[in-house]
């Protein structure tokens, strides 16, 4: 993209992996942004602020144009009750900011977990989805629902991004706690390792949330972004293994790995420490079907540009240079 319809613009979760690299791009169109985290970044224009919470941080969104909601829980080991806090009512309180502000475009960034029980393969947005019973899970499913009430309502022009697995410089699921994890000896994988990851390099997925946004195609519309290759938690995994020099990534039965990551999730919430490991997690990376990128393809004119390898590179080199490696 080499321009932008929207002078100023808001992001929740500003300083998060998502948000910092939206605001950066959007920047350098010259646009001016602002926005909202649990810290605040005079210098970025962010303030600091609990999106579940009316407060002074709802008048930064007044003059604004475009709201991008990233701002999320994202973990599956949280109480139902925190999730819902955070990943519902804060996505209305947003939107109801965004609204009294006058903006003209919301977009709310969702999670391809939000289709975790589909099991069909390629499977696009008009694919049924299902609660899960992980708190993570059904709450992202119940804020693409208050969204899409405000859109139907009228309140506002809204458009969903369901991102697959995100992974690049400074993320927390996908690059950093694998690389800290696999240096412990903590890391498995279910399904023999033959789970489906469906990769997507950050860079892609801003392009990606920047067209859906940008063009009228957009409006009212859900879009997966994900890798369009096929490619299995083993091969995807194992980048990291080779650049810490540790073998080959340790699998098992998924029946197996979801009764390991319990007890490592037990034991780690007995010694008051956070933690992925855990049956959801187990089950994320046990799943075999693959999703399709096809509407954003029509509508957008999206598609990734960097392959695997590439973004393995890029990867590589930063938490060399992070000294996470």
């Amino acid at each position: 993209m080499k321009t932008t319809r929207y002078p100023k613009i808001f992001i929740t979760g500003a300083l998060g992996f998502v948000g910092r690299a939206l605001a950066e791009q959007y920047r350098a169109l010259g646009a001016e942004t602002c926005g909202l985290d649990i810290r605040a970044d005079a210098a970025l224009n962010i303030v600091a602020g609990d999106v579940s919470k009316p407060a002074d941080w709802q008048s930064a969104l007044n003059g604004c144009d475009l709201v991008i909601h990233t701002a999320a829980i994202v973990t599956n080991n949280v109480t139902r009750e925190e999730a819902w806090r955070v990943n519902v009512l804060g996505t209305r309180r947003v939107l109801d900011a965004a609204i009294r502000a006058g903006a003209k475009r919301f977009v709310h960034v969702s999670s391809l977990a939000a289709m975790r029980l589909n099991v069909e393969d390629r499977a696009d947005e008009s694919a049924p989805i299902m609660p899960t019973g992980n708190p993570y899970v059904d709450t992202k499913i119940a804020s693409e629902h208050v969204v899409l009430a405000a859109h139907a309502k009228g309140e506002m022009t809204c458009t969903i991004i369901r991102p697959a697995d995100i992974y690049g410089p400074g993320s927390r699921p996908w690059t950093v706690i694998p690389a800290q994890m696999i240096q412990k000896g903590l890391f498995l994988l279910p399904a023999h390792g033959k789970g489906i990851f469906r990769a997507i390099y950050i860079d892609d997925l801003v392009n990606g949330i920047m067209l859906a946004a940008e063009r009228d195609e957009g409006v009212g519309q859900i879009f997966i972004l994900g890798g369009e290759e096929t490619i299995t938690c083993e091969t995807f995994f194992g980048h990291y293994y080779r650049m810490l020099g540790k073998g080959s990534p340790r699998v098992m039965s998924t029946t197996s790995a979801i009764a390991i990551a319990e007890v490592g999730r037990m034991i780690f919430k007995l010694l008051g420490k956070p933690t992925e490991l855990g049956r959801g997690a187990m089950e994320m990376l046990s799943k075999k079907n693959t999703v399709s990128n096809d509407k954003a393809h029509r509508l957008l004119g999206w598609h990734p540009q960097v392959d695997l390898e590439e973004g393995m590179r890029r990867t590589e080199e930063w938490l060399r240079e992070r000294k996470i490696l």
